[in-house]
């Protein structure tokens, strides 16, 4: 089958087949990948931001919609002919050993779930039954983006009715952000970033105000409009100084989720945390704190009443072989969310 493989930090993937197991272990499923999506994750292991790789050569990506070949022994949630969300956070299921792949002569290794390549062996737990009705293509989505979004807002800020938010970074996690704050009737909705497509994709989702930070300054515009402060503010960006800037903008009672991650080294936050200790709260965000098999059917019932179409997330779509260029335009903050296409 055909994969994409990091070979070395900092390099472009390599397209190679490799080779499949030759049997499925205690709790692994072996899914046929439709269409993975891309996310900030890959190009942090990509280029290393958390220190230096010790599994390398290994596969890559972690949000896909697929459709389950074989299960192995003792899995029981899913069965063959299954159309399935795959996601990096745990549901229901067994969690497996992780798959050892074969690329000329050399071992590949993968995680319990990977999503770059045309087939995988996927962790029970790593994966959620949907209806066979669903897009594939939206039904990636469901892996990371809209996930780790609906729930930066719904279980780590608590938004509650009516309150004000402003959001950092406004590509797949951050449009999704905005249609939970949308559907929770915030008010404003406030998106920041610098790139006006994403911007005007942003309003269309919900945002109330936009804000490019490359031509105006988010402070002195949010505080004209906020000047108590913001109840939440939500940053994707892991960029230290717009980290410090949604700390500083929001109210001395609200809420900072810190949802982008920084680098290893040489990003170090800087804040003023008196206000922490009179109720002002800075919170970390791990994938918004979502259980995949508790939230990723309900929130596919919001999509399924019309209250938001996640496929308008979906800028660009590029083959397997061209996902190179596929993390160049993420990279160049060209797209909102791009999807792969496996080609079967």
């Amino acid at each position: 089958m055909k994969a994409a493989i990091l070979v070395k930090q900092k390099k472009p993937l390599v397209i190679a087949d490799i080779d499949l197991p030759n049997k499925l272990e205690y709790g692994q499923v072996k899914v046929k990948v439709v269409y993975s999506g891309i996310c900030g994750s890959q190009i942090g292991e990509i280029d290393g931001v958390k220190g230096e790789d010790p599994f390398l050569p290994h596969l890559l990506g972690h949000e896909a919609g697929a459709v389950v070949e074989e299960i192995g022994p003792g899995v029981c949630h899913v069965q063959p002919g299954d159309h399935v969300v795959l996601h990096w956070l745990p549901g229901k299921g067994i969690q497996s050993a992780t798959p050892c792949y074969q690329w000329q002569g050399r071992q590949v290794n993968a995680g319990w779930v990977t999503t770059f390549n045309e087939y995988a062996i996927v962790s029970e737990n790593r994966m959620t039954k949907i209806d066979d009705t669903i897009d594939l293509q939206v039904a990636a989505l469901y892996g990371c983006a809209i996930t780790t979004g609906f729930g930066s807002v719904i279980n780590d800020a608590c938004l509650r009715l009516g309150e004000s938010i402003a959001i950092f970074g406004v590509g797949g996690v951050g449009l999704s952000a905005i249609l939970a704050a949308k559907l929770s009737s915030a008010n404003p909705i406030i998106a920041i970033d610098n790139q006006d497509h994403k911007l005007e994709k942003a309003k269309s989702f919900g945002a109330t105000h936009l804000i490019n930070n490359a031509d105006e300054n988010p402070e002195s515009v949010i505080k004209q409009l906020l000047p108590q402060g913001v109840d939440v503010c939500i940053d994707n960006t892991g960029v230290d100084y717009v980290r410090e800037q949604a700390y500083r903008l929001c109210s001395t009672t609200g809420r900072t989720v810190l949802v982008g991650v920084p680098k290893h080294v040489g990003e170090e936050m800087c804040i003023n945390s008196l206000q922490l200790h009179f109720g002002k709260k800075l919170i970390g965000s791990h994938g918004g704190g979502v259980n995949p098999t508790y939230h990723i059917p309900r929130f596919i019932a919001l999509q399924e009443q019309g209250l938001f179409d996640p496929k308008q997330m979906i800028s660009h779509c590029f083959k397997l072989d061209d996902i190179n260029q596929a993390i160049a335009a993420l990279r160049h903050g060209e797209v909102t969310r791009c999807s792969i296409d496996m080609g079967h």
